[in-house]
């Protein structure tokens, strides 16, 4: 394989100016949310001094996504989805100039500001599995995978240094000025979202209310291929989420330096962004299933490494081939997903896909920091390891549809199209 088989495919970026704009707008739009992000735990802990508090900030994120996430994915199956998030997307900026607003003139107690985080992951809710339908409409099947790892790529990039940015600004300008900027990247956000086409979501549209969300829900329990996916995502996350564990960690085995324990989530960013920007190793590879499956397993397998290491770096080294596994194994299932899935459910789906992946790591984090405090941060780390492993094993041992699912390479659909 050539060196320019491995770096990342950035053919839909080419391909598809649709996708192209909503890939940068969806870029930059990401790096103001990471921003407020940092403003927000940073106000509310001047506010008031509490680990409480801020910890609530995670909360006021995620209870409006797993609420609304199913019925909101009914209704992205029965309208415009291009218009639907259009409006999610107006919400969104509407709460950043508000969160702008409050931060410049103050006065506003730290209970509101988490009803303005909360109003607007209630829009995000809505906003996120709608665009998670939209690469389906604007890349062929064979380019799916490619995509998403953009997304990814894009997605890491603004995780690792968005962070940061917000912190100078808040530290220079204050949170007001980080808001401010924030709702300013919704400008390239709209930018993206404009050029899309209307995406109407197919010739049966989802029945009204809970009949839609039990109709998606049915769809999901009779396609092994996407049950096995999404299964294997949720254990692997609730079984083995490191991140609660980290400062235990660091106090037990590293002397607790905070360099250290900052050092541990860039391990797995700078894993991440390393497997995104090599990710033509995997998204041209026609089992997506099959790599999802062994991605879950090394992200498990690293993990339970780290929890044994002997010293710092080895330890970190591990983190990052953890960070490279997980990048892996969330292109693969989204690309399951998204093959696997008829257009007019895959709002619904979408919905689940996104709840997983913001339930199973708030879940994974509190099972570690439970089974810590009943032993140690080691055998916390150890044993969700292992448990992955086995779950792992489970899924793929007992969904032969995900082990065989498979999509068109380039080459087969280049090689179909030739005379």
């Amino acid at each position: 394989m050539g060196l320019k088989s491995t770096l990342i495919d950035v053919t839909p970026l080419r391909s598809s100016p649709p996708f192209r704009r909503l890939w940068i707008g969806q870029t930059l739009s990401g790096f103001g949310s990471q921003m407020t992000l940092v403003a927000v735990m940073f106000q509310v802990w001047e506010m008031t001094k509490s680990p409480t508090w801020t910890g609530a900030v995670g909360l006021a994120q995620a209870v409006p996504l797993i609420a609304l996430g199913l019925f909101v994915g009914s209704l992205i199956d029965r309208v415009d989805r291009r218009k639907f998030y259009l409006l999610t997307t107006s919400g969104q900026a509407v709460c950043s100039l508000l969160l702008a607003l409050q931060g410049l003139l103050g006065h506003v107690p730290a209970a509101g500001v988490l009803g303005l985080v909360a109003l607007q992951s209630c829009f995000v809710a809505g906003g996120g599995p709608a665009s998670r339908t939209f690469i389906p409409y604007l890349l062929p099947k064979h380019q799916l995978a490619a995509g998403l790892a953009l997304k990814r790529v894009a997605f890491q990039g603004a995780m690792l240094l968005g962070p940061a940015l917000g912190g100078l600004i808040v530290g220079g300008l204050g949170v007001g000025a980080c808001y401010l900027i924030d709702a300013l990247t919704f400008v390239a956000a709209f930018y993206g979202a404009f050029g899309l086409p209307q995406m109407n979501p197919g010739d049966e549209p989802a029945r009204p209310g809970l009949r839609g969300v039990l109709d998606g829900l049915a769809f999901l329990g009779r396609t092994p291929v996407i049950r096995g996916a999404l299964l294997t995502d949720l254990a692997t996350t609730v079984l083995s989420m490191p991140i609660s564990l980290f400062p235990l960690i660091n106090a037990e085995r590293f002397g607790g330096n905070p360099r250290t324990l900052g050092l541990f989530l860039t391990a797995i960013a700078v894993g991440g962004v390393a497997a995104s920007l090599f990710s033509g190793t995997f998204t041209r590879f026609p089992r997506p299933g099959l790599v999802m499956l062994g991605g879950s397993a090394t992200w498990g397998a690293a993990l339970t490494l780290f929890g044994i290491a002997p010293n710092r770096w080895v330890g970190l080294a591990f983190l990052v081939i953890a960070g490279a596994a997980d990048t892996v194994s969330v292109v693969s299932r989204s690309t399951v997903v998204q093959t696997h899935t008829p257009q007019e459910l895959l709002g619904r789906v979408s919905a689940a896909e996104q709840i997983v992946g913001q339930a199973g790591p708030d879940i994974g984090n509190m099972r570690g920091g439970l089974v810590a405090d009943a032993s140690s941060g080691a055998v916390a780390l150890v044993s969700g390891g292992l448990l992955c492993l086995g779950a792992v094993a489970v899924v793929g041992a007992t969904t032969a549809d995900l082990r065989r699912s498979s999509v068109p390479s380039s080459s087969a659909r280049t090689s179909s199209a030739s005379p």
